[in-house]
């Protein structure tokens, strides 16, 4: 198919080799699984279980707690030994109410969901309710919640289901395995996806370096009409949802838009797989294929871990750390945020652990700008980053969000390509942090200022009302006076 360019990007050294020929191994259950009740973006869910009870693999543990929110499920049988706090796999390290279970080895299901029979014949509503009910979010790291996006087909004109097999950032194969190893999965989730969203075209997207993924994908589909495998140039951020697009349909998602505004809706491979469980099978998702790569990590793997296992016993499945590393990163290199250390838990968008060496990390100190441009010629953004920053350093944050950094998608290819080693993309991302407070408080003053206007408002109608009943006594004190004067 016909593919279209986008603008800037970069290669940096990709290193898939360390773990890409790696098949996807199970992790042996831990001693004890720690399942955060905020693993999407949204409300977090609503604990439904209480300390000393037994749970079944499968159960909802915790219900989502709005529109935009998702439950958890027991990622395997056994007991809940708490409901506490602990750190959350963020780079704040802050704690989060978590649920405590210690598998009990049986891996006992609970009763699930009965199997959705013909997907194709039924109503998209059922379709998004299962999904939403299983805890589907965007396994690409986003987190969404699935579902919402199900949905979005009552809203919007809508002529695509994009599937997003880039995996572009270095390292991660996690989406690989799962195109070469479960291909017909994917494929089945798809078809049922488009269903739902009424759209009568797939497209699957995978950059030209998975040669195998796109034969596997490419056997897959090949009895489905509606169904193209495309092969995307090798290009960071290829995997970007709105870059994706365009490459693909050469569509421009304007600012502040959804992809859904002009007729696309992406969701990622491994997502995919996990619709055609829940809906097949009535399984919700309760495990995931992490990366675990890097250089100071022994032995690179692809492994199917429990959500809720820590972070500590993917790196012990793997050998554990053949040197100190400099470096912990949930997700990948350029994107991916800093781990606060191994005991936090996986959890359903994390795609990716990585123990980076100080020569793999490269980390230098920033010297001035010498104002050669080349961040403005790689940005995919068509933006001006070194103008930005210099906003961004004096706290100009109106002067910035001018230039477009509440556009920015935060990929990191201005501070790769950055001879200063200037942390570009950190000023642009603590600019966005600043910016949605200021809106927040914005929003919060004026709100505040309508309460306040109400209820001055309520006082004077308050006050009216006494002034008229007290002239209105005074009156009828007057008449009966000039009543009694008359008699």
């Amino acid at each position: 198919m016909k593919l279209f360019p986008i603008r800037g990007g970069i290669h940096p050294d990709y290193r898939k080799e360390q773990s890409s020929e790696r098949a996807i191994v199970a992790l042996p259950l831990p001693a004890l699984l720690y399942i955060p009740l905020q693993q999407h973006i949204g409300a977090p869910a609503e604990v439904l279980v209480s300390e000393g009870q037994a749970v079944k693999k499968g159960q909802m543990i915790a219900r989502s707690t709005g529109a935009i929110s998702a439950p958890q499920h027991a990622p395997t049988s056994g007991t809940v030994k708490a409901v506490t706090e602990i750190p959350a796999p963020h780079p704040s390290g802050l704690a989060q109410t978590t649920i405590v279970i210690e598998p009990d080895g049986r891996d006992e299901w609970a009763e699930l969901p009965a199997a959705i029979a013909d997907p194709f014949s039924a109503d998209p509503q059922t379709i998004a309710e299962r999904v939403a009910q299983s805890g589907i979010v965007g396994m690409g790291g986003a987190a969404f919640p699935s579902a919402v996006k199900l949905n979005l087909g009552s809203r919007f004109k809508l002529d695509t289901l994009l599937l997003n097999g880039a995996e572009c950032e270095p390292y991660l194969t996690c989406d690989d395995r799962v195109m070469r190893e479960h291909a017909g999965e994917i494929v089945d989730g798809a078809r049922i996806m488009a269903h739902a969203l009424g759209v009568p075209r797939v497209v699957i997207a995978i950059e030209d370096n998975k040669p195998q993924a796109i034969a596997a994908m490419t056997e897959a589909a090949r009895a489905f009409a509606e169904i193209v495998v495309a092969g995307v140039p090798v290009q960071y951020p290829m995997g970007s949802e709105r870059h994706l697009v365009q490459a693909i349909t050469g569509r421009e998602t304007p600012a502040k838009k959804l992809t859904a505004d002009i007729g696309v809706v992406v969701h990622n491979v491994a997502t995919a797989r996990a619709v055609h469980h829940a809906v097949r099978f009535g399984r919700p998702l309760v495990a995931r294929v992490v990366t675990v790569s890097g250089g100071a990590v022994r032995e690179a793997n692809n492994i199917e871990a429990p959500i809720g296992a820590r972070v500590a016993d993917l790196i012990a499945f793997c050998g554990g750390f053949a040197s100190e590393p400099a470096s912990l990163v949930n997700g990948g290199p350029m994107m991916g945020q800093p781990l606060p250390g191994l005991d936090v838990p996986v959890i359903k968008g994390m795609s990716g652990i990585l123990a980076l060496t100080a020569g793999e990390t490269n980390t230098q100190p920033a010297s001035p700008c010498i104002r050669c441009g080349t961040c403005v010629s790689i940005c995919p953004c068509g933006l001006v980053p070194v103008e930005m920053a210099a906003f961004i350093r004096k706290d100009n944050f109106e002067a910035a969000a001018r230039l477009g950094v509440m556009d920015c998608v935060s990929c990191g290819s201005c501070s790769w390509v950055c001879p200063s080693h200037i942390p570009l993309v950190h000023y642009f991302n603590y600019a966005k942090g600043m910016i949605n407070a200021q809106e927040r408080d914005r929003r919060k003053n004026e709100q505040t200022k309508v309460l306040a206007e109400a209820h001055t408002l309520r006082v004077e109608k308050a006050a009216e009302a006494r002034r008229a009943m007290m002239a209105a006594k005074k009156a009828q004190a007057a008449a009966k006076t000039e009543e009694k004067a008359n008699a």
